[in-house]
């Protein structure tokens, strides 16, 4: 019987650690939690490695009140602390669920140690595809994907030669307003923002999904994790969130991952990879009709869609600045300091003031990173 793989849980307490918690109470025999983190969830982080008796915890944001340790556990603070967690000696596998930039330097200390990766910070490979993938190379770490759509496209290539893949596709739902009429949407509210129709997920990321903002920085990681170029990679309107990705073979056949719309498929797949054991959750019925309609999106209603696919097309760094200026944006938003609409004039305000870069250096990254989310702010400021 082989050992449980030891696993560090970067953003144990957010939707995509909810789901990744699930699997691992599910095949308990098949994986060790060694290591947890979050941002802030003190509370909810110490719940977690009391539950799975977990040695290392860390918090990225010092606790402002006293708080009960668990016996076995050593509770760190500080980003630099995550880092070291990310590199964890007795650790095989890290899943990097943290939210944003942050998760850009754990990301690349894990790999630095030769750890592999369970890939759910999207925003690592938006800023540092080339940084990143390079890492995983010299290192000889692999990097396994857990979102959803790029965990379906990985197994549909499945061994695949590179060069039979004509293109990707990857499906995304539309968000909440798929059908709102567009004259409407300078005035949806956070609360309708935040309602989506088929996924339960983090504030920032359901408000992505509703712009399809997370779609767009989705294609740019897919361009690093299967080295495709942009006019490769394709989106579609699927509103039922059943098939995640589609992958189209030179040969012109296509192969399509199918899956419920929850996480725990695509978290299970990508953590216990190349096995597979009985699910969390039930899979699709084919004794009911199942919705597999597929339109292309309005770019008049996904304007940040456009704007991603801008960026990608553009190269160097604009992916990095169309991030920080999203995340500075969606974080405006959130605070009701601008409209729905605002989010995309502060991408492309941000995208038209900054100048782009090509970089193997860390340091220029994160310099650039910052810059960007000044400009952006500045537009904010001009708006709000």
């Amino acid at each position: 019987m082989n050992s449980p793989k030891k696993l560090v849980l970067l953003g144990a307490t957010g939707s995509i650690g909810d789901s990744t918690l699930r699997v691992l109470r599910k095949h308990p025999d098949k994986i060790k939690l060694v290591g947890v983190s979050a941002n802030k969830q003190a509370e909810k982080l110490l719940k977690i490695a009391e539950e799975f008796d977990v040695p290392h915890a860390c918090l990225t944001h010092a606790p402002e009140q006293n708080i009960s340790v668990p016996r076995c556990t050593q509770l760190n603070t500080g980003s630099k602390s995550l880092e070291e967690l990310a590199a964890l000696d007795q650790a095989d596998i890290v899943v990097v669920a943290v939210v944003g930039a942050v998760g850009l330097l754990p990301t690349l200390s894990a790999l630095k140690a030769g750890k592999d990766i369970v890939l759910a910070n999207k925003e690592s490979l938006v800023m540092g595809g080339n940084i990143i993938t390079d890492a995983a190379k010299k290192y000889g770490a692999k990097i396994i994907p857990a979102d959803s759509e790029h965990n379906a496209v990985f197994q549909c290539i499945n061994g695949q030669p590179h060069r039979a893949i004509e293109s990707i596709v990857l499906t995304a739902s539309g968000g909440p307003f798929r059908e709102f009429p567009i004259n409407n949407l300078a005035n949806v509210s956070i609360e309708q923002a935040l309602h989506h129709p088929n996924w339960s997920m983090g504030k920032k990321i359901t408000i992505d999904s509703a712009t399809m903002s997370n779609k767009g920085l989705e294609l740019i990681e897919a361009r690093w994790l299967f080295d495709v170029d942009p006019d490769q990679l394709e989106v579609v309107i699927h509103p039922p969130s059943i098939v995640h990705g589609i992958v189209r073979f030179v040969d012109g056949c296509c192969l399509a991952q199918m899956a419920p719309p929850s996480m725990t498929f695509a978290m299970q797949n990508a953590i216990l990879f190349p096995d597979r054991h009985e699910a969390v959750e039930p899979s699709l019925d084919f004794s009911q009709p199942l919705d597999l309609c597929f339109t292309p999106p309005s770019l008049e209603r996904y304007p940040c869609l456009r704007l991603a696919q801008d960026a990608l097309e553009q190269g160097k760094s604009a992916p990095l600045v169309f991030n920080a200026a999203n995340e500075v944006a969606v974080d405006a938003f959130l605070m009701n300091r601008i409209g729905f609409l605002d989010i995309s004039r502060i991408i492309e305000c941000t995208l038209n003031d900054s100048d782009y870069i090509y970089t193997h250096s860390i340091d220029d990254l994160l310099e650039h990173d910052t810059s960007s989310r000044i400009i952006a702010s500045r537009h904010i400021e001009r708006i709000a």
